[in-house]
């Protein structure tokens, strides 16, 4: 794998991160404060996207984050801090962003991508200057692949900027060559893209299942891993796995007790189809081993641990697995209680030092710079 600034993973005399939590949502209390970065020819619009259409009834964030001011969960740094970094020493926190994930299902692609520039300005200047735990992610709007280019390319050198973001829904599957030039981009800076699911079905994406709709939250919830094994499948098939070997992709909010048996499939196809994709020099788990990471929120429950625990194994978890908590939100993983018992090696790894490796973090959060010079 590679990642950012590897010189600065030596360079503190700190040890190493012990968690580094991979998908915190921050939000902001007022939409006019990402208003202010959009060009003049939108602001009056302001900011306008699809609503999700599967709600969950007992709201999507943590009561009990709710900021003093009554503002949204996920908008206070201070409580941010106090509630979860604190709680549960959390070294590094990478921002994922909010509901502009939904970006994606705007049928206005010109819109979509300035909405995704400001947004992005917003935390480098509103979250990212705060320093301490907080890395962020750059949120790509993929129905105007070149603008997002030229965004990678312009915001993508701050120091504390670790990854690209996109939905987990779009028009056409990422494998597509259309999509290519945000991958030539990211792949340049070093950064990886992740995929995040909350947009399926809205707008212009595609039916959430591939039943088509389904009627509850309760539905689209449990088939998170689909949306992630139809994108994924489409980038190692189409072959960008193999044209971009320097890039590397995460899956968050998943799940990931389909991993094994995915990859199983995939390898057997292979053997007997390769001919349809002569561009993979290896089975394809062994591009997913080099080049993919899962975070584990929501992680599966199983009654038994012993058989999360063999999950993990089958899908070399000491390589490819990443802590995220989803912090503010209702499912919320606990770092404490979410995982079961683990070899000490892999332990390590999944919660801080295959995320370290990805993005490239100094042992001291701190020697990190707050700023673009």
């Amino acid at each position: 794998m590679t990642g950012r600034h590897p010189e600065q993973s030596t360079g503190s005399q700190q040890g190493a991160p012990t968690l580094i939590d991979c998908d915190i949502h921050q939000k902001w209390t007022d939409p006019e404060a990402v208003i202010a970065y959009l060009p003049d020819q939108y602001k009056d619009r302001g900011v306008q996207s699809p609503r999700i259409l599967y709600e969950n009834v007992a709201e999507f964030s943590r009561r009990d984050a709710v900021p003093d001011d009554g503002g949204p969960a996920g908008s206070s740094i201070e409580k941010m801090k106090d509630h979860h970094f604190d709680e549960f020493g959390v070294d590094y926190a990478v921002l994922t962003g909010n509901s502009y994930l939904n970006l994606t299902a705007l049928p206005n692609r010109d819109y979509a991508a300035e909405l995704a520039v400001a947004n992005n300005k917003w935390v480098i200047d509103n979250w990212l200057v705060e320093g301490g735990p907080f890395v962020g992610s750059l949120l790509a709007a993929p129905q105007k692949p070149d603008r997002m280019a030229e965004m990678i390319r312009e915001l993508g050198d701050h120091p504390r900027v670790v990854q690209v973001v996109m939905p987990m829904a779009s028009q056409l599957p990422y494998g597509h060559e259309y999509y290519w030039p945000m991958y030539e981009a990211a792949e340049e800076m070093g950064l990886p893209i992740a995929m995040h699911p909350y947009t399926e079905g809205h707008g212009v994406t595609q039916p959430p299942t591939g039943a088509g709709h389904p009627n509850t939250y309760f539905e689209w919830h449990t088939l998170l891993g689909t949306y992630a094994m139809g994108q994924l499948v489409s980038l190692v098939a189409e072959g960008v796995l193999a044209k971009f070997p320097d890039l590397s992709f995460v899956v968050i909010e998943g799940g990931l007790s389909w991993v094994p048996h995915f990859l199983w499939r995939m390898d057997k196809n292979w053997k007997a189809l390769r001919a349809q994709v002569p561009y993979l020099q290896k089975p394809p788990s062994e591009y997913v081993r080099d080049q993919v990471r899962f975070t584990t929120q929501p992680i599966e429950e199983p009654a038994n641990p012993e058989h999360l625990l063999q999950i993990l194994e089958m899908m070399h978890a000491e390589e490819t697995v990443m802590f995220a908590s989803d912090y503010p939100h209702w499912d919320t993983d606990s770092p404490l209680y979410a995982l079961p018992p683990m070899p000490d090696e892999m332990e390590h790894a999944v919660m801080a030092g295959n995320a370290q490796e990805l993005y490239g973090l100094p042992n001291d959060p701190t020697s990190l710079p707050t700023n673009g010079e």
